[in-house]
């Protein structure tokens, strides 16, 4: 038998050798590159995201990723539309009045030549505000000082559409105006509920502030049921304290919860101050415009009292007033500080000097919230209260009337 050459002899060992380091190389080449196999899980890297504003990222193969937006777009994308802008004008006179006499004075017209007759008899002003589409009949929710006086209203949506606005109505008292415009496809709001508002929550206003159309700020709500002599204003509404910035302009546009439903009328704002503006809820502005709407005024019960809240204070300034010349023991309850002649409070037989412990069965801490409970009621309506007067409970009884246009002397 031949005997094997020396060369084959180490060939076969050789060549398993060989397999073994080129498994061994494959292997690791394919944990390396992230190449799959049966007993090799790839590990493929998250895309890098350099900014997560506002809708999309790339990631490294340059295909768009959506990035979740937060709940203010989504809400101003729902009632956004819905909010407009109102301009409106009115012609006011600007000569002086100066009789005609003097015009025609010799002497005056050696000073002043012609120059007053050449002067504008009238001038034109101008103002801008914001409101909010509240119905497809066209009805718009503002501030009635956005359209006090004004001879044209113009009113500007968010699609750039331009409409002649007519005012229906306005309320002085809660400073709340209805324009109305007539067109197609009119993007409307949402109304929501003030009820459970806490501080806290967040708040949204869009407006039209400076000039600046469709603006949007947030922030939170800063306080609920601030009354209108904590804010230097005379109104009879109740307000919502944001801290979303709200600026001239802004007035009548919308305050928004997170789900972009109204929650109330964007308002009053306290000069030099930072980070406090002011709504009227929405459930105030809804009562006041549905009364504008269906009859162009406001039909607001009325008593016919002065009164203010009674504390250790007060109690003692009053009793310390000579020319108030009654003393009083309580110091809670409103003490009525003036009875109208001929309202319906004399009617009932309501003194000054009276302490109200009670309206309608309901305890009384505030003249607030005897002002907030007449407020409540229709012209007509039986009201049924308990005074303090002499250290004796006395029940009165009212009828609301009319709140007057001019109160009596």
């Amino acid at each position: 038998m031949r005997e094997p050459n020396k060369k084959s002899r180490y060939k076969q060992p050789l060549i398993y050798a060989s397999m073994l380091l080129l498994g061994v190389i494959l292997g690791a080449w394919a944990v390396v590159s992230g190449v799959r196999s049966p007993n090799v899980t790839a590990i493929t890297p998250l895309p890098q995201v350099a900014s997560i504003s506002p809708a999309i990222a790339q990631d490294d193969r340059n295909k768009s990723i959506a990035v979740p937006r937060n709940y203010v777009v989504d809400a101003v994308n729902r009632t956004g539309p819905a909010v407009v802008r109102i301009n409106a004008s009115r012609t006011v006179a600007t000569n002086p009045q100066i009789p005609e006499a003097f015009l025609e004075d010799p002497m005056f017209r050696q000073f002043f030549g012609d120059q007053l007759q050449r002067m504008p008899k009238e001038r034109v002003e101008r103002g801008t505000g914001s409101g909010f589409i509240i119905n497809k009949e066209g009805d718009i929710i503002t501030n009635a000082h956005v359209v006090s006086g004004a001879d044209k209203v113009t009113v500007i949506l968010k699609d750039g559409r331009q409409i002649e606005g007519k005012v229906i109505g306005s309320d002085e008292l809660t400073d709340i105006a209805v324009v109305q415009v007539q067109s197609d496809n009119l993007p409307i709001v949402s109304l929501g509920s003030s009820q459970n508002l806490q501080p806290g929550d967040w708040a949204i206003a869009i407006g039209n502030p400076l000039g600046l159309d469709n603006t949007v700020t947030a922030g939170i709500i800063s306080a609920i049921g601030r009354k209108s002599g904590q804010i230097g204003v005379d109104k009879r509404v109740s307000f919502i304290q944001t801290d979303a910035a709200i600026n001239p302009g802004n007035s009548g546009g919308p305050l928004l919860n997170q789900s972009g439903e109204v929650i109330g009328v964007n308002t009053a704002i306290i000069q030099g101050a930072q980070g406090l503006g002011f709504s009227i809820p929405i459930e105030t502005a809804q009562r006041i415009s549905k009364q504008l709407i269906q009859n162009g005024k406001v039909s607001r019960s009325y008593l016919g009292i002065q009164m203010i809240t009674l504390n250790p204070n007060v109690k003692s300034q009053v009793n310390q007033d000579r020319e108030f010349g009654i003393q009083i023991a309580e110091e809670k309850g409103v003490l009525i500080t003036k009875v109208v002649d001929s309202s319906p409070a004399a009617k009932a037989g309501a003194k000054r000097g009276d302490v109200i412990i009670k309206f309608d069965n309901q305890e009384i801490l505030s003249a607030d919230q005897v002002t907030q409970l007449v407020e409540d009621r229709s012209v007509g309506d039986k009201i049924q209260m308990e005074v303090r007067r002499n250290g004796q409970v006395v029940t009165l009884n009212f009828q609301t009337e009319q709140f007057p246009q001019k109160f009596p002397e």
